[in-house]
């Protein structure tokens, strides 16, 4: 149990970073909706889109199997030699992905960003340093340095709204609010780059990658694909329908997606812990850390789908203009269920990847990604946003019935089921009171949030839902 204790602590650090994360996007929503029209907005939401896809196409695979070979690799000769090597092949995938995008980037900045050469150019930079900040985010993930991995994903982000607001209230427009962003990528990569050479030294001394090549490379198809259900959604929007209706849609999106959050924490330590003890055939080992991490996301997410449902609308009035508000607020429920599948998805995936079975992942999300587009296709142009939030969660749902499948094959998931009823019960009390109490604007939203979460754990607790042990746990966290 004592490993699992200090295994939830590095989930409440890396739990706060994702926090402070969703906040800064909170923060600039209203900003740049309120100062720029939502046709530029939607450009905005295309550059993230863009920079985020990149990344899992060029990095082909790595910073994942990098923690897969490294995390229970004591020996410092070989982690150098490793580290380099992957670091070397993504730093030659990376320019060859830039001369792509400049062969055709009229193309591209005429389809995605309303022809805006300087935002094209800009994306491309970001792009290149987005992909290699990802590799050395990796190599902290990979040998469990969670404070410095979450001070630079915290830094990275805030560097990147702090500049881009001060842009935005010198009255730049959009193209030069877009450098904003460049900055957090840029400015992190130098730091992160100084520290790992400080620690690791230099080497000249590389190492074949041809194991490391052959359990990263199913994971594109995954990575790529996860992206087209997360993203593609906006573009089949902004072709059929336009910028305007890209902009309607992404703050409801934006605010649903929050769940996600919640998983990063256990997608970012279940891959470091779980291959030392699934090594040693510990497999209760494993069970438990499953079974925790489980119990502990449903926790969480349950409730927040049910509270960011009821109060997507009031919300988007205060983050966002009435337009988009009354356009989109019905994408925040359709995204926010969508998204606990695909956090539950993200946990049980784990006994797939312990068994070195990439390859059904990739094929599942080959799947996902074609039924997400067919989907969009398809309903975009008669049911407009709508339709783009259904297939969302359709497909979510599809990924996490499909690998819940395949992972039972090697090993049971122990899902406590007693226990998950109790969340949604709770959840549900919560979530009649904070409809009857219908909130408008920011102080009263609040106040029936903190009312509202009082509620969810004194029900939570009645029904025994949580054991003295968990609640002591949670207390010594705070």
């Amino acid at each position: 149990m004592d490993e699992y204790v200090k295994f939830i602590k590095r989930i409440g650090v890396v739990g706060i970073a994702n926090i402070l994360i969703s906040i800064s996007g909170l923060i600039f929503i209203p900003i740049i909706t309120k100062s720029f029209s939502t046709a530029d907005y939607g450009v905005w939401s295309q550059v993230n889109t863009f920079v985020s896809l990149v990344p899992n196409i060029v990095n082909l695979g790595l910073p994942y199997t990098m923690v897969r070979f490294l995390a229970a690799e004591k020996d410092k000769a070989v982690i150098k030699q490793s580290f380099y090597s992957m670091m070397l092949l993504v730093l030659a995938s990376t320019i060859v992905m830039i001369v792509v995008l400049l062969i055709f980037s009229n193309q591209i900045a005429a389809a995605l960003f309303d022809g805006s050469m300087q935002i094209m150019y800009i994306v491309i930079i970001m792009a290149f340093f987005a992909c290699l900040d990802l590799m050395l985010l990796s190599y902290f993930r990979t040998f469990q340095q969670i404070a410095l991995y979450s001070t630079f994903l915290v830094l990275q982000t805030y560097i990147g709204v702090i500049f881009s607001i001060a842009l935005t209230w010198m009255h730049q427009p959009i193209d030069v609010v877009v450098l904003g962003r460049l900055s957090g990528f840029f400015l992190v990569f130098v730091a992160m780059a100084l520290l790992i050479v400080r620690e690791l030294g230099v080497t000249t001394k590389l190492k074949s990658l041809k194991d490391e090549l052959k359990f990263a490379i199913p994971t594109v198809p995954n990575n790529v694909s996860s992206w087209v259900v997360d993203s593609s959604d906006r573009i089949v929007i902004g072709v059929f329908l336009g910028s305007v209706a890209v902009g309607c849609y992404s703050p409801g999106y934006s605010l649903g997606n929050i769940v996600l959050m919640f998983l990063t924490p256990f997608a970012v330590l279940l891959p470091a812990v779980l291959p030392e003890y699934y090594e040693k055939g510990d497999m209760d080992k494993v069970d438990t850390f499953l079974t925790y991490s489980l119990k502990y996301y449903l926790l969480i997410t349950i409730p927040a789908c049910v509270g960011l449902s009821i109060l997507s609308k009031p919300l988007l009035y205060i983050l966002t203009t009435t337009v988009i508000a009354d356009s989109g607020y019905m994408i925040t429920p359709l995204v926010a269920l969508g998204a606990m599948f695909m956090g539950i998805y993200g946990i049980v995936n784990n006994i797939i990847i312990l068994e070195k079975k990439t390859t059904i992942l990739a094929h599942i999300w080959i799947a996902v990604a074609v039924l997400n587009i067919v989907l969009n296709i398809f309903a975009v142009p008669y049911i407009g946003i709508y339709g783009a939030g259904l297939a969302t969660l359709f497909c979510y749902f599809f990924a996490f019935a499909v690998t819940l499948f395949y992972s039972n094959k090697y090993a049971r998931l122990p899902f406590d089921y007693k226990s998950t009823l109790k969340i949604i019960v709770a959840s549900a009390i919560m979530g009649i009171f904070v409809f009857i109490a219908n909130p408008m604007g920011i102080i009263n939203i609040v106040l029936v949030v903190i009312v509202a979460v009082v509620i969810y754990f004194a029900v939570l607790i009645l029904l025994k839902g949580i054991d003295k042990k968990e609640v002591n746990l949670i207390k010594s966290m705070i």
